[in-house]
């Protein structure tokens, strides 16, 4: 008999709050250090150890970026599910199936509407617990229906990314919506409006070779990967060793990718001066 899980574990899950009985304990991915599930809620899931931001997941992000935490959450357009009728180990519809019922979305994005800095606009932002945050063409037109109500609405559009790409089982039209969500947005800014890209914890593929590059000011979570191919290919490719700290943030912030890197509990108030000075600016044609 193992006393630990035998008797002291049911004994603590009597005496712990509900929603945090079933996983009391986190392990940090980075130092390996056990966190308190209620503490760690309160760092804004940042390891207290080794200050590692771990991933947050979609609902938490909206909810970070709004004024108060309170928005409405927007509709997005239905796209047909499996256009390519694809199928790898399982069916593509089996698979999203699958996230769906796992993480409670219908795919690997939502967009909330309401206050940031006391100013309407409108927020993006991607679920990597959803298929690694992959982008077909549901993510694209939420993106595009996301860009065409600010533009109607003269709001800001913030996006933050979080994603390993575009989505293989949509072929080449997953990658349509690279050229897609671009125009978009360019429409958006040629009216004037600004666009903040925000960086998450991976940015990575289509995504950060279309739309999570063209913002009008790029902030990033300490110690994001953001990059296109990964490490050890473009490694295998060129047949050399990369620089120490290639892809994070703080490496792209001293070339010139990134403008601001910021601890999360810092990202909010960074958010609110850099959107209230954009606004400032913003006059309606």
């Amino acid at each position: 008999m193992n006393w630990l899980t035998d008797i002291v574990r049911p004994k603590i899950k009597k005496t712990t709050p509900k929603e945090i009985a079933d996983d009391l304990w986190v392990k940090c991915p980075e130092c390996g250090q056990m966190l308190f599930s209620k503490e760690l809620k309160q760092s804004l899931y940042v390891c207290t150890k080794c200050n590692h931001h771990l991933r947050l997941y979609v609902d938490k992000r909206l909810k970070q970026l709004f004024d108060n935490g309170i928005y409405s959450e927007m509709v997005l357009p239905q796209v047909k599910e499996d256009p390519l009728k694809f199928k790898d180990t399982q069916r593509y519809t089996d698979r999203l199936k699958v996230y769906r019922k796992k993480t409670g979305g219908l795919d690997a994005i939502k967009v909330g509407l309401g206050k940031v800095s006391d100013i309407d606009s409108v927020v993006v932002a991607m679920d990597f617990s959803f298929m690694g945050g992959s982008m077909g063409t549901a993510v694209g037109e939420g993106i595009v229906a996301a860009a065409e109500y600010a533009y109607e609405h003269n709001c800001p559009l913030i996006i933050a990314s979080a994603s390993g790409g575009a989505r293989m089982q949509e072929g080449m039209l997953s990658l349509m919506q690279m050229a897609r969500t671009t125009a978009a947005i360019n429409r958006l800014k040629e009216k004037g409006l600004p666009y903040i890209s925000i960086f998450t914890d991976p940015t990575t593929g289509g995504v950060s070779a279309s739309f999570a590059m063209i913002g009008d000011i790029h902030i990033a979570e300490r110690g994001s990967l953001i990059g296109f191919a990964g490490k050890r290919v473009i490694e295998q490719t060129i047949r050399e060793k990369l620089p120490e700290g290639f892809q994070t943030a703080e490496y792209l912030k001293e070339h010139g990718m990134v403008d601001i890197v910021v601890e999360r509990k810092d990202l909010k108030g960074t958010l609110d001066k850099v959107l209230s000075m954009l606004m400032a600016n913003f006059k309606v044609a």
